[in-house]
């Protein structure tokens, strides 16, 4: 069937965002399972073009010659698409009950519907134009997400978010123009798209600082140093959005967009053993350390967790700087095994917020007594996050070491090292909280013993869902690992 087939999932999300916020649903049912239903549907139509949708091109629109919006199907859109539409009917599903006594749900749903549409069409994109198109619509429908709550501290993050995240898009707007013009329509191609050096317009220090901005401008969303302030900023969004934020629609498309732009246009014979090269890893390893001994250093639940997502971010930017076939399956694995174990944890997080109205990590003394349920699904993702074997942490980060060993480069090495110290400082900042909920000092417990317990099942159901994949995956990882190496 014709590509034109993956409009229908990236419209329906769409549809049902404007459903809401056009028609104001008045029942919380009505909204509930409406926006539940197209978010079923739509991951139904997304894994059936998996199977019925041609790996080719198609142009939807052209603005001029070479810059189109054009849509394809290939193996690395298939794992970014299959992991958002998997993860995102359950993410809903928690929110309706997260979001309960929350006034103005009708614009929260309707943004947060939307948001799904327009991270497919990231996917989905076949060409830097369309990537970049979709990459800055999806800054526009998550800032309302981000401002929600409207206090000053919310409006705040918003703005922080917004010229973070706009300002990098400027940075890569030059790496789109140089692709589109100098390389066959920025089209993503195994191998690179781009013209040899020396036969295009441009010279090759001209492409390789291009390169450099596109790097450090889509890298804005994948919060490399020293553009990562704004994740943890945005943290104070309600949780349900901060999860997707921070294991799905945001960060992710920041380190898919490099994987198309590295990968599927430059290549990796043009840039392995520049000097661009050891500078990317150079700031992948830098951003994989300093973000963990800043997790470790605060003592916010969501803060802690959203500087964790910062240096797990740049596990995989480290991975696919590496340039090497081990590299780019480390790297895309940690993608989608951090976006489970992520999930995982931030869902956790939210349910002990939300339940107990506090926030911050002293707080949690004891909590695993009245919130076993909660505390063991964050212990299990703790442990997939370090690297425990039979996690799936473990195996994308026991991959990324071998390519870094395989690579050898100084830089290379270097990053393993900061990524061995990493895996230890999220040993630290991960456990201290289990240890915190389920050992607490004597005494130091007793103002929770009669406000906490568990939330209701659609709080704890994608929570044992996300920690039974972390095992599964930990597990029965070579599926995924197959699809991967297909992909490269």
């Amino acid at each position: 069937m014709s590509p034109l087939f993956l409009l229908i999932p990236m419209a329906l999300p769409l549809a049902g965002g404007a459903w809401v916020l056009f028609f104001h649903p008045k029942s919380d049912l009505v909204r509930a399972v409406g926006c539940e239903a197209v978010a079923l549907v739509t991951t139904a139509f997304v894994w059936l073009s998996f199977f019925i949708v041609k790996d080719e091109p198609v142009e939807i629109y052209s603005f001029t010659r070479g810059f189109s919006i054009d849509l394809r199907l290939d193996g690395l859109s298939r794992l970014f698409a299959g992991m958002v539409s998997l993860m995102w009917p359950l993410a809903l599903l928690y929110t309706f009950e997260y979001m309960e006594e929350e006034p103005r749900k009708n614009l929260y749903f309707a943004f947060y519907m939307m948001t799904y549409g327009i991270t497919l069409g990231v996917a989905f994109a076949s060409n830097l134009t369309t990537l970049y198109v979709f990459f800055e619509m999806l800054t526009l429908v998550t800032i309302p997400l981000v401002t929600f709550y409207g206090d000053h501290e919310s409006m705040y993050a918003g703005r922080v978010y917004s010229a973070y995240t706009i300002g990098g898009a400027a940075l890569a707007f030059f790496a789109v123009v140089m692709g589109t013009l100098n390389g066959f329509g920025g089209n993503f191609i195994r191998g690179g798209s781009l013209s040899a050096p020396g036969s295009g317009p441009w010279s090759e220090q001209m492409v390789m600082l291009a390169f450099l901005f596109g790097f450090f401008g889509f890298g804005v969303k994948a919060a490399v140093f020293p553009f990562c302030r704004w994740l943890p900023v945005a943290s104070v969004a309600p949780t349900p959005v901060t999860a997707l934020l921070h294991a799905v629609a945001v960060v992710n498309t920041g380190v898919f967009a490099i994987i198309r732009l590295t990968w599927y246009v430059y290549g990796t014979e043009r840039l392995a053993g520049t000097p661009v090269q050891a500078l990317c890893l150079a700031f992948a390893a830098f951003t994989l350390l300093y973000a963990a001994v800043k997790a470790l250093k605060e003592r916010h639940f969501k803060r802690r967790l959203a500087y964790s997502t910062v240096s797990n971010l740049s596990y995989m930017l480290f991975g696919i700087m590496l340039l090497t076939p081990k590299g780019f399956e480390g790297g895309v694995a940690h993608m989608v095994f951090h976006g489970v174990m992520k999930m995982l944890l931030f869902l956790c997080a939210g349910a002990f917020m939300h339940k107990t109205g506090k926030a911050y990590l002293y707080e949690i003394n004891g909590v695993g007594k009245r919130m076993p349920v909660t505390f063991v699904c964050y212990t299990i993702g703790s442990l997939a996050l370090m690297g425990v074997p039979l996690f799936c942490g473990f195996v994308s980060k026991w991959t990324l070491a071998e390519g870094a060993l395989s690579e050898g480069s100084p830089a290379a090495i270097a990053g393993l090292i900061c990524l061995i110290a990493s895996a230890f400082l999220c040993a630290v900042y991960t456990l201290t909280v289990s240890i915190r909920a389920f050992f607490p000092m004597q005494g130091t417990d007793r103002f929770l013993r009669e406000q906490s317990f568990e939330p209701g099942w659609r709080i704890l159901l994608p929570m044992l869902v996300f920690a039974a994949a972390t095992i599964f995956f930990g597990v029965h990882p070579e599926p995924l690992l197959s699809l991967i190496r297909d992909a490269m």
